[in-house]
């Protein structure tokens, strides 16, 4: 049986992030397996209590990185899933039973914490799936945590200024380089900048390697280092929290 803390957030690993606020667990764009199609996870399992009793998923956007039927089908099919509208019923038709669709602007509650979603500029088409844009979320209670996801930067961020006490910022992805609509360690730090929260977590980084050898980050952990030093120049105010897959922070230190 899972015991329930509050406010304590969890880094699992890539873009999925354990939120555990006002005794609501929320999972984000959960992938827990070691193996998702011709990528392999790098840094130890995923321990099984990260994925119990999860009281919401969250998925940002469609990609295969982000959306894994197997790891949706290890947490549950009944687990109530944000998502962002125009998924819903391909979701659906692969079994998850309670999914709920959002736009940026729009919200759900669940137990007194409150799931909103946000504007993110990534192209959210799943290849040979459907197409549905990106959202980031807001996951709010006593505290703030925004999830930011897959995101380009935009100048509306600044609108979540004063309202956020942790942003969980994406600074690299799982190749050597970055495409579209992604940040990389500098702008993420100008992002949080934007966003002023009051601590920030990069994620989607070190996680993820192709199975057959391609070109990739000698240094893992080097997105990580590189946030961390431009925070300094960009945003100094702004407290990082380095986490690697599986370590937590507790909000009540921050």
């Amino acid at each position: 049986m899972v015991h329930r803390v509050s406010d304590r957030i969890t880094w699992v690993g890539h873009s999925t992030v354990l939120v555990e606020l006002d005794g609501v667990r929320v999972l984000t764009d959960p992938v827990v397996r070691d193996r998702i199609g011709p990528l392999r996870r790098i840094v130890p399992p995923v321990s099984a209590d990260l994925t119990e009793a999860i009281d919401a998923v969250v998925l940002s956007h469609l990609h295969n990185d982000h959306v894994d039927l197997g790891s949706l089908r290890r947490i549950g099919s009944a687990t109530p899933t944000i998502a962002p509208r125009g998924s819903a019923r391909w979701l659906a038709a692969r079994g998850l039973s309670d999914v709920r669709e959002l736009s940026p602007g729009e919200g759900v509650e669940l137990d007194g914490v409150r799931i909103s979603a946000t504007r993110a500029v990534h192209d959210g088409r799943r290849p040979f799936g459907p197409s549905a844009d990106a959202i980031g979320v807001v996951i709010g209670g006593s505290r703030a945590v925004y999830f930011a996801s897959d995101t380009d930067l935009f100048p509306e961020l600044e609108e979540l200024a004063g309202t956020v006490d942790v942003a969980l910022l994406p600074v690299w992805g799982w190749g050597h380089r970055l495409g579209p609509g992604h940040l990389d360690p500098e702008r993420a730090a100008l992002a949080a900048r934007l966003i002023a929260p009051a601590a920030a977590i990069p994620i989607h980084w070190g996680t993820l390697a192709p199975v057959r050898p391609l070109p990739r980050l000698a240094d893992s952990e080097r997105p990580a280092r590189d946030f961390a030093a431009h925070m300094a120049q960009l945003a100094p105010g702004v407290e990082v929290l380095l986490l690697r897959p599986g370590e937590h922070v507790c909000l009540e230190d921050l």
